[in-house]
């Protein structure tokens, strides 16, 4: 296994992408509304990251064939933008998408509530973007992969939650999908150790009831195995010799950081 450590120059270019795909994130989660098809959401999101200069990378990524993936409660990932696919009142939908600038890629997920959700719904949103910091207190320099890995599953099971384990993380960079994987589950071993410059895709995926998942007949939505609500959290993030710094986080976003970074960073 390979893993690169990004140049200067590198790192300048991913983080134009990942500052585009922040920004359609915001954009596209404000315009979700019941009544809005997948599809809708899809061209939205192909639009606007095209405006920015910028490329969509899902879109015919080994034959998918939209920009972002759309996937509503039980989806897990990798929902296929559809005309007939309605999102309504009290849905969970989980918009996954990156984006290509001058030939490095974003990455990032986010789950969003459309008008009143349950109060499990809810929670099970926030603690799986909560898992993602509890996760990154040990993306640094010198730390190990498998620390991240271990703090997503010990907080997330702590809920009596299931982390999905036929889907994991992954580095990022010249390539969407590049070395290592980073599993969002419990490892036994510590797994390889982190090093300023690596960029890493860290996507916690957890289902309110069992871990296990199957695939739909199209061989890419990917569905909770008890159909429970499932919830995604991702953001494309530099290791540094101190704190990581995450790259697809907006202007808004980085100032909520700064407020609760001791809760956040504290170990």
């Amino acid at each position: 296994m390979s893993v690169s450590v990004k140049s200067d120059r590198e790192i300048a270019l991913m983080r134009e992408a990942c500052r585009v795909i922040a920004k359609v994130h915001e954009e596209l989660g404000r315009e979700l509304k019941p009544g809005m098809t997948t599809l809708d959401v899809d061209r939205k999101a192909e639009e606007m990251i095209r405006s920015y200069g910028c490329t969509p990378n899902f879109k015919n990524y080994n034959g998918f064939p939209g920009s972002v993936c759309v996937s509503i409660n039980d989806e897990v990932v990798h929902g296929i933008p559809d005309k007939k696919h309605i999102i309504r009142e009290g849905d969970i939908v989980s918009l996954d998408m990156g984006c290509i600038y001058k030939g490095y890629h974003s990455d990032a997920a986010r789950t969003h509530a459309v008008g009143e959700i349950s109060k499990d719904a809810a929670l099970l949103i926030e603690r799986t973007r909560r898992s993602f910091f509890e996760g990154i207190r040990y993306a640094r320099s010198g730390c190990h992969l498998h620390e991240i890995s271990n703090a997503i599953s010990d907080y997330c099971e702590s809920f009596g939650y299931g982390v999905v384990r036929d889907l994991v993380g992954h580095g990022v960079g010249a390539a969407l999908h590049e070395d290592p994987q980073v599993p969002n589950f419990h490892q036994k071993s510590r797994g390889i150790r982190l090093k300023e410059g690596m960029t890493l895709a860290i996507e916690p995926m957890v289902n309110i009831g069992t871990w296990q998942v199957e695939w739909m007949d199209n061989n890419w939505t990917v569905i909770t195995c008890d159909s429970s609500l499932s919830a995604h959290y991702e953001n494309t993030v530099l290791i540094t010799d101190g704190k990581p710094e995450i790259l697809t986080l907006t202007e808004e976003e980085h100032a909520q950081m700064a407020e609760m970074s001791d809760e956040i960073w504290w170990r």
